[in-house]
């Protein structure tokens, strides 16, 4: 409708132009003005992002640009009532756009104040609003929703992620696609945001976020509620909102960045070792990777026996165990590789975990263990049998991306190519790739061209040896 008024208004404008030109200047006939413009194609936005392995996971036709997510959860009804409210920009003429939400029930949504259409299809949430949305205009979406969030259990990945109910809060860790199990969203990597967090629960129980805490938490009727805000954009994987019962530390690390550390009252006697081994090594990672990307660090232990640590976005989740300082480690190397440096795709998912688990090995050498020669040399040592061999870690599989062979032979990936390059071209690229795509997305073939331009070497023959085939390289 909007693109006919324009071609009406064009045409009263010509007309009177023309009613007023010479008698001898021809009409301009070859602009063919009896017939108007095309109208504007609107089309539905993608119901994924392009993963081509995991095909529903995010969405098409537009970017999210901040989540201001408003959640009241009680733990002993398991209830929780939410309200998201997400701005974004169109990347193309939309009629309608999907977001990806499991479960719960959703009461209403709206599009710029207006009320929209909508409908539920599995973990699709396709939105139609009142007025499509033209290309390049920015739009705000709002969902209210409510009912008992539903992790996802998936025995290949992980086994249980996303919202999980604890008996006084939650654990919530989402990797790879476990937020829509609790607020409606883009569910990818590839498309960061950044977020606000107002978190209301019964008083006596806390509930910690990403960032930093705005202001003082405030209580009143029986319930507080917690403002927390992370400003720098983030994978929504790494998006949490864990709640329970927990003794806090704060302060900052020995250079100054803002720390929180919790444990569960299970774990009260970690809790000064978790902040200190945390603001140790997030200053170490800071001489190693590059200035910190974030304005704090710490970390969380819950009593939930996940199995597993997660690296939320200034926050890592350990799952109901005290953390050895190789973990530690890991976790926060994190916030450089696969947080601020995030994968355009899940098949790279080496660029996260090798890089990780290499810090580990660094962080072994930094402190007098064993050396990453050493670990290589032993890693390296596995019988050409073994399966890790048979998984060439720069394609990591949909139904196994988190296979033994990610996380090492990614690791060995990055020794070999310190032993090829050089320690002092080696920690001039990892500096220079954080910083070079610092708060953005990143692909395995962005950092071998990188690695070529610091080195002056061809290095496609190490690079294809280690990621990409599947025996045991020399």
């Amino acid at each position: 409708m909007r693109s006919y008024k324009r071609w009406v208004a064009l045409m009263a404008a010509l007309v009177s132009v023309l009613g007023c030109a010479p008698a001898d200047k021809p009409p301009l006939a070859d602009h063919r003005l009896d017939d108007p413009p095309p109208l504007t194609e609107y089309r539905p936005g993608a119901a994924g992002i392009g993963d081509p392995d995991f095909p529903t996971d995010g969405n098409g036709g537009y970017d999210v640009s901040h989540y201001d997510l408003d959640i009241d959860y009680v733990p002993v009804t398991k209830q929780l009532h939410g309200v998201a409210t997400i701005k974004a920009a169109a990347t193309q003429d939309l009629s309608s756009f999907n977001l990806d939400f499991s479960g719960m029930t959703v009461s209403k949504v709206t599009v710029n104040n207006a009320t929209a259409t909508f409908r539920r299809q599995g973990s699709e949430l396709t939105v139609t609003p009142s007025e499509p949305i033209d290309v390049k205009s920015r739009f705000t979406v709002k969902v209210t929703y409510a009912g008992q969030p539903q992790p996802i259990r998936d025995s290949a990945n992980l086994g249980t992620f996303g919202f999980v109910a604890t008996p006084d809060g939650a654990f919530v860790a989402s990797e790879p696609d476990g937020s829509k199990t609790w607020f409606p969203n883009n569910d990818h990597p590839a498309d960061k945001a950044t977020y606000d967090f107002t978190i209301t629960v019964p008083a006596g129980v806390t509930a910690l976020a990403n960032g930093e805490l705005v202001g003082r938490p405030t209580t009143a009727q029986g319930k507080t509620t917690f403002r927390w805000r992370e400003r720098q954009p983030m994978a929504s994987y790494l998006a949490t909102a864990t709640m329970g019962m927990f003794d806090l530390r704060e302060g900052r690390t020995p250079a100054g960045i803002t720390e929180i550390a919790a444990v569960d009252p299970k774990f009260k006697k970690s809790l000064n070792t978790l902040f200190k081994l945390s603001g140790e090594i997030t200053d170490y990672w800071s001489t190693v990777f590059g200035p910190y990307p974030f304005s704090s660090t710490g970390g969380i232990v819950d009593d939930f026996a996940a199995g597993y640590a997660l690296e939320n976005q200034t926050k890592p989740l350990y799952g109901g165990f005290e953390p050895d300082p190789s973990i530690i480690a890991h976790e926060l190397a994190h916030q450089w590789f696969g947080d601020s440096l995030s994968i355009k795709r899940w098949s790279e998912l080496w660029l996260n975990e090798g890089f990780a688990t290499y810090a580990e090995w660094l962080w072994s050498e930094h402190k007098g263990g064993k050396t990453a020669e050493a670990i290589f040399n032993q890693e390296h040592a596995r019988p050409a049998s073994d399966p890790i061999w048979a998984y060439p870690p720069g394609r990591a599989r949909p139904e196994d991306l988190f296979n033994a062979s990610v996380y090492a032979r990614g690791a060995m990936t990055l020794h070999a190519l310190r032993k090829a390059i050089g320690d002092a071209t080696f920690f001039k690229l990892l500096k220079t790739w954080t910083a070079d795509h610092r708060n953005g997305n990143v692909t395995t073939e962005e950092f071998i061209r990188l690695a070529e331009q610091l080195s002056g070497k061809n290095l496609r023959p190490l690079f294809d040896a280690w990621l990409f085939q599947p025996q045991r390289p020399a």
